[in-house]
């Protein structure tokens, strides 16, 4: 692990994306009514992201355990095919939390793709990517 005792406790806050992309014969309706035999998709990937950024240190073998004070996942349809994850974590401490927001988009996806498996083999995650970092030494925004 990297030494963070001394660096400043600052407020810290990342903002992270997944792209889930269903194949053509499929089409989204109604994303947030979306439900296979396991349930709601869209609701249980949120709690499936947020519980993910919570745990991020134990799956990551470097990331230290910090205390995470907020956790926004958003789900949304975009187009016929595609649902977009934004996860943005805060937290107020020594070390950022892009590990965390990155996690918990990822377990979104992975989570959809799970849950809607048994409708095509052919859903692709795209790309997983930090959108912003603010907070600590210095500020991040694509």
């Amino acid at each position: 692990m990297v030494d963070i005792s001394e660096k400043k406790e600052t407020i810290r806050e990342a903002v992270a994306r997944s792209v889930v992309e269903f194949p053509s014969r499929l089409s989204i309706d109604k994303a947030n009514e979306l439900k296979t035999k396991k349930g709601p998709v869209v609701q249980t990937a949120i709690i499936a992201g947020t519980m993910a950024v919570k745990k991020t240190s134990e799956m990551i073998p470097m990331c230290h355990p910090i205390p995470i004070e907020d956790v926004e996942i958003e789900i949304q349809k975009t187009g016929e095919r595609f649902f977009e994850i934004q996860c943005r974590v805060k937290t107020s401490g020594k070390t950022g939390v892009e590990m965390e927001a990155l996690t918990g988009a990822s377990i979104a996806s992975l989570t959809i793709y799970d849950m809607c498996k048994s409708l095509s083999h052919g859903i692709v995650i795209r790309e997983t990517e930090l959108l912003s970092k603010t907070g600590g030494k210095s500020d991040f925004i694509k």
